[in-house]
């Protein structure tokens, strides 16, 4: 997959990937919505930030990358 997320959105993703994971140990809710909402969503953001590509953004054909991958 092609590169579609910023540098400093991939920043924040991964500041709120953390803050998810985060909440996902330490909120007082269910452990199941914990796990499934917080721990989910952390990871998947995570993810995204880590690997520079968003699966939402290349469904709707959008890209925060300035550049195009190879210049």
């Amino acid at each position: 997959m092609k590169r579609n997320v910023g540098n400093l959105e991939r920043l924040f993703r991964a500041l709120g990937g953390v803050g998810l994971l985060v909440c996902a140990v330490m909120a007082p809710l269910p452990l199941a919505f914990r796990l499934a909402a917080c721990g989910g969503l952390g990871v998947y953001m995570l993810f995204t930030a880590l690997a520079g590509s968003c699966l939402g953004y290349a469904l709707m054909g959008r890209s925060t990358c300035p550049l195009e991958p190879g210049r």
